[in-house]
């Protein structure tokens, strides 16, 4: 986000929040998220869409039957931090308060302290909590995934294939691999994991 003085908010525009999300971890580390209060802000003004599709839990019992009956192997990997992944969309602008416990000092710098009310934060890039967040995360995996060569399924649109013909020791081979998309998490099924294979090529996925 960058500072903008309060005197420029626009007429009409609400502030909406910023908030820490606190959580212990199983192995006892502690976590800080900062999240923006999404239930303040305004639809249509602050944000507009917010759907955001989501792999169907019978596509996913699908995938897994077919990796059963064809013996191919399954995988999960998950994203970090998705959300601030995503892009806003051109126009599309959140107006928040600095986070809690810091303020902006004279060179418009967060510094710790109590906010003396004089910044406001304009949001740059999805947060957590945001109500559109998910959608533009979405909106940027999709075309990430199909500038690889991943089709959309018709079934399923939160479902990618990818069907190739990799040149291996033995020979060419044709192989294939689904991915299925649930927020940021991603199911794999693949048929190989040699050093010949789709599933290796496509290793760079997992960052």
């Amino acid at each position: 986000y960058t500072e903008l003085d309060r005197s420029e908010l626009p007429q009409g525009r609400r502030l909406v929040n910023m908030t820490w999300a606190y959580k212990r971890k199983r192995s006892g580390k502690l976590k800080a998220r900062l999240c923006v209060q999404g239930c303040a802000q305004t639809a249509g003004v602050d944000f507009d869409q917010t759907h955001s599709a989501t792999m169907r839990s019978t596509t996913l019992r699908l995938l897994a039957s077919q990796a059963s009956r064809y013996g191919m192997s399954m995988r999960r990997w998950d994203f970090v931090a998705a959300y601030l992944q995503g892009e806003l969309l051109e126009g599309e602008v959140v107006y928040c308060t600095p986070p809690t416990g810091y303020r902006f000092d004279s060179e418009g710098k967060l510094v710790e302290g109590k906010d003396d009310g004089r910044f406001i934060c304009i949001v740059q890039k999805p947060i957590y909590g945001m109500a559109q967040a998910g959608r533009r995360w979405q909106r940027t995996l999709f075309p990430w995934l199909a500038s690889f060569g991943f089709k959309q399924t018709h079934s399923d649109q939160s479902v990618f294939t990818l069907e190739r013909t990799m040149r291996t020791p033995s020979g060419d081979r044709r192989e294939r691999i689904h991915v299925g998309v649930y927020v940021d998490d991603l199911c794999l099924v693949y048929e190989h994991d040699d050093d010949s294979s789709l599933s290796v090529s496509y290793t760079h996925l997992r960052a």
